[in-house]
């Protein structure tokens, strides 16, 4: 369903990852229910820089990428409440329920010394320190107190490695590899 909104939108093209590996878009917040009949949505932050989310900058909304530009946003308690140039009141934002929002990868935040992003870690080689191969980062488990990345072994096995000091030895980013000291069980 098309919307007299959505004409003058230009879905992009590109979805999915750059050819580089990593993803073309990084989710920073979903949009949940409008606030109010000035065209303003509740959006939960899923961005370490809510602070980056501002007024003329350009987003690109749902599965297809629709790109929009923020008209306005301010705080609301734990969420922000946004809104979009071109979509003035309720019903016309109320199209926007329940997507995520997100930003261009090249458009992130650098990350300082030693934090990376999620997609950067995730297919990574892992060895242990006397180069013997461990598996690949498959995916990351987000916990209270570290994130645990879960590693396949080529035999079909599973190593978790919670990423901590102790365990994560060093992450090369150029070359995708990552060595670690497997931590001894008792």
């Amino acid at each position: 369903m098309t919307t007299g909104n959505e004409i003058n939108k230009k879905p992009l093209n590109k979805t999915g990852s750059p050819q580089s590996g990593g993803p073309a878009f990084l989710t920073i917040g979903k949009l949940q229910r409008t606030h109010g009949v000035k065209g303003e949505i509740v959006m939960e932050v899923l961005t370490d820089f809510p602070e980056k989310i501002i007024k003329g900058k350009d987003v690109f909304i749902g599965p297809r990428h629709v790109e929009y530009q923020v008209r306005s946003v301010r705080s609301h308690g734990q969420k922000l409440l946004i809104s979009f140039e071109g979509l003035n009141d309720c019903d016309e934002v109320s199209i926007l329920r329940n997507q995520n929002v997100m930003i261009k990868t090249e458009d992130a935040s650098q990350l300082p010394e030693g934090e990376y992003y999620h997609h950067e870690i995730i297919g990574m080689q892992v060895v242990e320190e006397n180069g013997n191969p461990v598996g690949t980062v498959q995916e990351i488990l987000v916990t209270g107190a570290n994130d645990v990345y879960v590693v396949t072994q080529e035999n079909g096995g599973e190593v978790l490695l919670p990423a901590i000091h102790d365990v994560i030895i060093n992450i090369d980013k150029k070359n995708g590899r990552m060595t670690v000291k497997l931590p001894e069980w008792d």
